[in-house]
């Protein structure tokens, strides 16, 4: 595939010549070149950077190398070093070929530039928007979205692991600090229990013994969080993130009443969304899906899924692990709609769909959104709610047996759904010849069978996708959405998302920023050259029983 090049008199002429007769059959870096152009410039990120005086080193340039050091999974470092060392990215970033390039700590004040002002995504726009200008991509057709956890870069810890450490960082600052203020207020017994980071296998053994010591942890706490909300302490000593990180902990973790201090027991700690999980990454949480935990964030990576077009990562949202996939669909929507690259279909799994988000989608954004939504939670030995005919006008439901309800009461879920509870009288249910497959109410019971109802537009348009993901076209239809588990294990495998390199919800998600668009660059290389897509990995053995 090819595309018009780009006028290239901003490389170098030897430059050129010299990467041109080394590598005669081009690389990814050339390609890039040839195809794009210099990709970023310097003015797309004018508010980063202060009007007076002179950057480092260029804005744009730092930011095609941010998105190679993840192409080819480098560090700070070793990215840096490829700037001095690689003709191809000097070919690239239209350098001289004896350019000294720049320190490797530019790069991570860049980054920290991008996420000051607020302009961490333009580095994933810019890209789709010369992709676009290309004809490498466009709105509408189809796109499919999901998600994978990210591990946090710190040590999952235990609840006991996690009060001893959060102390102890505290007393690290405090003691790096002011050592004369905290030396009173320590003894011996304070190095043996937070000199060294705090592991469970050090701890205690026994259950009345590890909670002895959880509450001692809990009194040194509160000793040093009192000595310092003193009004002879430093006033400052209130503002060190370390020690305001313990006293949010402390809240969480334990009971204070007068100079008793005890440990909260697990039915009384806040829900995992507004617990820390780690004295060093407070955004961190503990999630929990399908069985598995861990302590981290969730990536949500959103591509095209066009035939005879490249697939590109379109959007990318990060939250912290206990966000649920559902709570991001129409959070998704919106910035494919704020980039006017809204698909006319959007495949996700049944995780992203409610009956609330198809009829959002379709209104709103003009999305079939298409995914498997729940099935009747009445089938098996019950009837199924679609045997019930409902009249929403007269707010009465009449069974398959003729009898209609006689209870219609409007209720909300904790979500702020509107729901409809729908009752039938008991005097009804108790002789009906169907009753044991319809109701597992007791017959003493004061109503017979029960229904809860959607909003009308919302149950049926829940009723019609219940048919229709029962048909072989809509089956066919939907088999599509299994290629973005092909793109997560790629992006896993390439760029490493699935363990963050930094501390922040900020930082992850410029990480997964960057990571997506060195994804897309990789894939516009695969369409230039003509690279087929990779085909599904089937094992020997799933091989021999297909063919038998």
């Amino acid at each position: 595939m090819s595309l018009q090049s780009w006028d290239d008199r901003g490389v170098p002429e030897w430059t050129a010549r010299v990467v041109r007769a080394s590598f005669p059959k081009g690389t990814l870096a050339m390609r890039i070149r040839d195809a794009l152009g210099p990709v970023f410039t310097d003015d797309m990120f004018t508010e980063a950077f202060p009007a007076g005086g002179r950057p480092a080193a260029s804005p744009g340039a730092l930011a095609l190398v941010s998105v190679l050091q993840y192409a080819e999974g480098l560090s700070d470092r070793q990215a840096a070093d490829q700037v001095r060392a690689r003709m191809d990215w000097k070919y690239l970033l239209g350098l001289e070929l004896d350019d000294p390039g720049f320190d490797f700590t530019v790069l991570s004040d860049f980054r920290a530039r991008l996420i000051k002002h607020g302009i961490e995504e333009k580095v994933l726009d810019v890209v789709l928007d010369r992709c676009a200008r290309h004809g490498l991509l466009r709105a509408g057709g189809r796109q499919r979205t999901d998600s994978t956890h990210v591990l946090a870069a710190v040590h999952t810890l235990n609840r006991m692991e996690f009060v001893g450490e959060t102390l102890r960082a505290a007393l690290e600052v405090l003691a790096a600090t002011v050592p004369a203020w905290l030396t009173p207020l320590i003894d011996a017994g304070w190095v043996e229990r937070y000199g060294a980071r705090v592991d469970s296998y050090r701890f205690p053994k026994g259950d009345d013994v590890r909670t002895r010591w959880a509450e001692q942890v809990g009194r040194d706490g509160y000793l040093i969080l009192d000595a310092i909300a003193a009004s002879a302490a430093p006033a400052w000593l209130r503002e060190i993130p370390a020690v305001q990180v313990l006293a949010l902990a402390w809240q969480q973790q334990y009971h204070r009443d007068g100079e008793e201090v005890r440990w909260r027991e697990g039915k009384d700690l806040p829900p995992s969304r507004d617990r820390l999980s780690s004295p060093y990454d407070t955004d961190a949480c503990y999630g929990l899906k399908r069985g598995k935990g861990w302590c981290g964030y969730k990536v949500h990576l959103s591509e095209t899924c066009d035939p005879q077009m490249p697939h590109l990562i379109t959007n990318v949202a990060t939250t912290d692990a206990t966000v649920t996939d559902t709570e991001m669909t129409g959070n998704i929507h919106q910035n494919l709609a704020t980039r006017r690259l809204t698909p006319e279909q959007h495949v996700v799994d049944a995780g992203y769909v409610t009956a609330a988000h198809v009829l959002t989608a379709r209104d709103e954004h003009r999305i079939d959104l298409l995914g498997p939504v729940g099935p009747d939670t009445h089938q098996g030995e019950r009837l199924p709610r679609s045997a019930f005919r409902v009249d929403w006008q007269a707010r009465t439901v009449t069974c398959p047996q003729g009898k209609a309800s006689i209870s219609w009461s409007t209720q909300r879920r904790n979500s702020g759904t509107e729901l409809a509870r729908v009752h039938f009288a008991a005097t009804d249910c108790t002789g009906c010849t169907v009753r044991a497959a319809c109701t597992t109410a007791a017959v003493n019971s004061k109503w017979g069978r029960s229904l809860t109802l959607l909003p009308a537009a919302q149950q049926q348009i829940l009723d019609t996708r219940r048919r229709e993901q029962t048909t072989e076209a809509w089956q066919q239809s939907y088999h599509i959405r299994a290629g973005v588990e092909a793109t997560i294990s790629q992006t896993t495998r390439r760029t490493g998302i699935r363990r963050t390199r930094y501390l922040g919800m900020d930082k992850t998600h410029l990480g997964h920023l960057l990571a997506a668009t060195a994804i897309n660059v990789i894939r516009i290389d695969a369409w230039l050259t003509d690279t087929p897509l990779g085909r599904t990995r089937t094992s020997h053995l799933t091989q021999l029983h297909l063919a038998g």
